[in-house]
């Protein structure tokens, strides 16, 4: 498995993240959820996944670890969308993010961390969420808190390749 970008979100990444900083709409936010290790998609098949419930349509599943919860990154909650212009990029930051006391039940070990989009987090269901990036996040639960260490560069980064 490798960090990948969902190819629903290729190219939109900055700009459902300026969306969020820029509140608008008015609740749109990130939505970061973690998948369980069982069962888990190859690469291949989950970067094809346009929202979450496509995500978790396969053998894949979010985790139900207790403890565990998504997490609602809103526009309080991230750095200013500032675009670098002297390296010719944008990084795109949240904070860390950890959840408290997660046991070793429900389905176990976590693989992956995902960043998504909500346009609407008042309205809607998981199909409605837009899937962005995946990141590997190999942790089995002990019920002692987890904590995703997002690096100071952000959690994905755009730039002017052509």
């Amino acid at each position: 498995m490798a960090n990948i970008v969902f190819n629903i979100a290729l190219g939109r990444v900055a700009e459902l993240y300026n969306r969020v900083d820029s509140n608008d709409p008015a609740n749109a936010a990130l939505i970061v959820l973690l998948l369980a290790a069982s069962g888990i998609e190859t690469d291949a098949v989950l970067r094809d996944k346009n929202d979450v419930a496509d995500l978790v349509s396969g053998t894949t599943n979010e985790a139900t670890n207790t403890g565990y919860a998504r997490k609602t990154i809103t526009d309080a909650d991230i750095a200013a969308f500032a675009p670098d212009d002297t390296n010719d990029r944008v990084d795109l930051v949240i904070a860390d993010q950890t959840w408290t006391g997660v046991a070793n039940d429900g389905t176990g070990a976590i693989s992956d961390l995902v960043v998504a989009y909500d346009s609407d987090t008042t309205a809607g269901t998981d199909a409605n969420i837009v899937v962005l990036t995946m990141h590997d996040f190999s942790v089995t639960p002990d019920g002692s808190d987890i904590t995703a260490d997002v690096p100071t560069a952000g959690f994905y980064r755009a730039t002017s390749a052509a």
